[in-house]
């Protein structure tokens, strides 16, 4: 199966933490959008990837987790000070995972869920990192087993975790859930129109979560697309996507339409291609092609308005080339 990436959508985190992204154990230095270069700045205490990154109130970044250069997943944490330029150990997780969620909760806590741990273990488990004590603690766990799915900070401060794959049977599930910080604990809510994974889901100004792409159980990358009404509590089909992709990017943009780019358009090629989800026609246009074609790459929103695309795997040298490039959708 080809790469794949953890979905964490989050408004204030980046919704795509690409495999292999800290296996250099090295990181960008934040810097003022007209510089236009990249720094190296401090190390993690590890390499690793399928880890999740959260960006915390304080404007620290949490890294949890992961896959230890090919030695299992780690329960291991760490956070980033942007103003020290170093990262420095916090404390571990209650169980090692990789591909799992972590989504900012309004509390100021981030919502650890899912994934698999370090025996290939899929988990239902979920846990809490406080930011002000530097610790993990168990939560209520998930209905199902999870990994490949999202997570996404619905208005009213619960969780919408969707879809991946399941230790059920090693299917793809349809099934959808909500956790609810008030009272820890998940909630199961409608199922998706569709069962999917490594797919896309977004908060969209509405209120609403627009869910994109994926891929089934044959396994197949499909177009289709839905959208989750957390009012109704139903998943409602939308129109498909110009393009069959998973493993692709997200990112609300400030006029309230959805950028969607890159991403497997199969198990063979990927995708440069982008396209724009409108929410007031339910419809996807297609808009520019990026440069180069990527998928488990991060999509950014600037302050300029701007998104900015790293990173990710390419389409040349097999589906684990990884790219160095970066470039900007205007």
């Amino acid at each position: 199966m080809a790469a794949r990436t953890v979905h964490s959508t989050s408004p204030l985190q980046s919704q795509d933490t690409p495999e292999y992204l800290g296996q250099s154990a090295g990181a960008i230095r934040e810097q003022s959008p007209a510089a236009g270069t990249f720094f190296s700045t401090g190390s993690m205490s590890m390499a690793r990837n399928d880890y999740t990154a959260t960006l915390l109130p304080g404007g620290k970044v949490l890294v949890a987790g992961g896959v230890h250069s090919g030695l299992g997943a780690s329960a291991s944490a760490e956070a980033y000070d942007p103003s020290a330029g170093t990262f420095t150990a916090t404390g571990s997780m209650v169980l090692p995972r990789s591909q799992h969620t972590a989504t900012l909760l309004p509390s100021g806590k981030v919502l650890i869920a899912g994934g698999f741990d370090a025996s290939g273990n899929y988990l239902a488990s979920a846990e809490l990192y406080d930011p002000a004590a530097g610790t993990f603690a168990a939560t209520g766990s998930m209905t199902v087993t999870r990994f490949d799915h999202t997570a996404t900070l619905l208005p009213g401060g619960r969780v919408l975790i969707a879809g991946g794959e399941s230790g059920i049977g090693f299917t793809i599930v349809a099934s959808a859930e909500l956790y609810d910080p008030a009272v820890a604990t998940f909630a199961v809510t409608a199922g998706m129109t569709v069962a999917r994974a490594v797919h896309t889901a977004t908060l969209l100004g509405t209120g609403q979560v627009l869910i994109a792409g994926g891929y089934d159980s044959s396994p197949s990358a499909f177009a289709s697309a839905e959208v989750y009404d957390a009012s109704t509590g139903t998943f409602t089909a939308t129109s498909g996507m110009r393009v069959t992709r998973y493993n692709h990017t997200a990112r609300l943009l400030p006029n309230g339409l959805v950028l969607i780019a890159g991403g497997w358009k199969d198990d063979t090629q990927k995708n440069a291609s982008a396209e724009l989800y409108d929410p007031r026609a339910g419809k996807f246009t297609a808009t520019g092609s990026m440069t180069v074609a990527r998928d488990g790459h991060t999509a950014t929103l600037l302050p300029s308005g701007r998104v900015l695309m790293v990173g990710g795997l390419g389409n040349s040298g097999g589906d684990r080339e990884g790219l160095a490039s970066a470039e900007l959708y205007e």
